[in-house]
């Protein structure tokens, strides 16, 4: 019985690990990366972030930097009193998008900002996975049940999965 329950729980988790969306790492700018000059509201605006994607940033290291802000901070490209600094000091610098909200990111170096050097993200909840395909008749056997007028459509794979279940259950007799 142990390990029925020990293959059931496997098989469920093999499924959800299937149906999960997996995170994606956005490189911003795509090949013009972190640069001023780049207009990254039409880069970002076909584009869906979901909670855990990554926000990748490349950019010149002693000139710009990735700092995250308020609204009003992003509108008027003010770096004072940031959210966070994501800089790390190598211009090769990943935010983490593990919140659904709004993230307003600046350079607030070398009037990078003013350059066009801002973004502006809302962090959506991942879709849910696909629905599953209908099953098809042709999986199923029918079966008629003599004193019954109705008929019972059972799938072979249920008697299979009975048959296996009574096999372990006899065995750990």
């Amino acid at each position: 019985m142990a390990r029925v329950a020990v293959l059931v729980a496997a098989a469920v988790l093999a499924f959800l690990a299937a149906t999960e969306v997996a995170a994606k790492k956005w490189t911003v700018g795509d090949n013009k990366f972190w640069n001023p000059n780049i207009n990254y509201t039409i880069w970002a605006q076909d584009k869906h972030f979901y909670l855990d994607d990554w926000l990748y940033f490349v950019y010149e290291r002693n000139q710009y930097n990735v700092i995250e802000v308020n609204e009003t901070n992003y509108i008027s490209c003010n770096p004072n009193n940031p959210i966070a600094n994501w800089s790390r000091g190598a211009g090769r610098d990943l935010v983490h998008l593990n919140v659904t909200r709004h993230y307003y990111l600046i350079s607030g170096n070398g009037g990078g900002c003013y350059g066009g050097m801002k973004l502006a993200v809302l962090v959506e909840k991942p879709p849910p996975p696909p629905a599953a395909a209908p099953i098809k008749n042709s999986a199923t056997r029918t079966f008629t049940l003599s004193g019954f007028a109705n008929q019972f459509v059972i799938p072979v794979a249920v008697f299979a999965a009975v048959g296996t279940m009574w096999d372990a259950v006899l065995k750990l007799w």
